[in-house]
C-alpha cells in the first residue's frame, strides 16, 4: 500500500505494507533487556478476593497489572524533562510523528577502558546529510542486544561533541541501540543529553532521544521515513515503537 507523506524535509512516497519495526517488545522474562540495575518487568493478573484476572483461571477476560521502568526495560523515548529540575512531559514534546531519518552504522572507538562514538565517525557516516532524525546502529551488531542485561557493562556512549554536532545540523530525533547516549557511570554529568537538548541554556523542547532500539542487519544504512510512535504517558519518558519505511 503506497502512500505519500509530507514532512518538514519534503514529500516522500513509501510502502506502508512494508514496516520495519526497530523497537524491542517488553516481556516479563529474563529475555527482556535490562539496564540501570533493575529487575525484569512484572506482568501479573489482578487479584481481588477470590477473583483472578486470567481466562485460564475462570475469568471472562485477561486483566493484568504491568510494573516497569521506561528507561530500564526496553525501547523508550524521552524529552529534556528527563534531566530538568522542572517537570516536562514527553507527551508535550512530540507533536508530529513522521520524520526523514538516516540510518547509520558506527563502530565505537576504544579509548582506554571506554568505547566512544565520536563526532568524526558521525560526520563520516552522514556524509553531508542533515536529516530530522538519526538512527545510530553500533557495531558489532547482534541479536543479543534484544535481551542483553546492560548493568555494569560500561556500554559505548556518544561523545559530547558528537551530540553537539547533531544539534547544530538540526537533528531533532536521536535514536540509538544503547541504554543511554551517555556513559553508564559519569558522575551525573550527562554531557551528551545536555549537549543535544541544549540544556539548561535554551532547552530544545520539541526534541527527543530514543534509546534501546534494535536495528536488524537486514536494514541497510540510508534514508528512511521514521514513524515515531509513543504511548501517551504524562512523564519524562514513555515506551515507544519507532517504525521505518523505505522511501520508494
Amino acid at each position: 500500500m503506497k502512500a505519500t507523506i509530507k514532512t518538514h524535509n519534503g514529500t516522500f512516497e513509501v510502502d506502508l505494507a512494508q514496516p520495519l519495526d526497530i523497537s524491542i517488545p517488553m516481556q516479563a522474562s529474563e529475555e527482556n533487556p535490562l539496564a540501570w540495575y533493575q529487575n525484569t518487568p512484572i506482568i501479573v493478573p489482578v487479584k481481588m478476593g477470590d477473583w483472578t484476572g486470567k481466562v485460564s483461571e475462570g475469568a471472562s477476560v485477561n486483566f493484568n497489572n504491568v510494573f516497569f521502568n521506561p528507561h530500564a526495560h526496553g525501547t523508550h523515548t524521552e524529552c529534556f524533562g528527563h534531566i530538568s529540575n522542572e517537570f516536562y512531559s514527553v507527551n508535550d514534546a512530540l507533536k508530529t510523528f513522521f520524520f526523514l531519518a538516516e540510518v547509520i552504522s558506527v563502530k565505537p572507538e576504544k579509548i582506554d577502558e571506554d568505547e566512544i562514538i565520536s563526532e568524526e565517525s558521525i560526520k563520516k557516516a552522514l556524509n553531508g546529510k542533515t536529516p530530522e532524525a538519526i538512527i545510530i546502529r553500533t557495531l558489532p551488531n547482534n541479536s543479543e542486544k534484544k535481551s542483553k542485561h546492560w548493568s555494569d557493562t560500561n556500554w559505548p556512549f556518544l561523545h559530547e561533541k558528537a551530540a553537539l554536532f547533531l544539534r547544530e545540523i538540526g537533528v531533532k530525533q536521536l535514536l540509538i541501540d544503547l541504554p543511554s547516549v551517555d556513559q553508564e557511570k559519569d558522575e551525573g554529568k550527562l554531557l551528551a543529553h545536555k549537549a543535544f537538548w541544549n540544556y539548561p541554556e535554551n532547552p530544545r523542547e520539541d526534541c527527543t532521544i530514543t534509546e534501546l532500539i534494535y536495528v536488524s542487519d537486514s536494514i541497510k544504512d540510508g534514508s528512511f521515513l521514521l514513524n515515531l510512535q509513543i504511548a501517551s504517558f504524562h512523564n519524562d519518558a514513555t515506551p515507544s515503537k519507532p517504525v521505518l519505511y523505505k522511501i520508494i
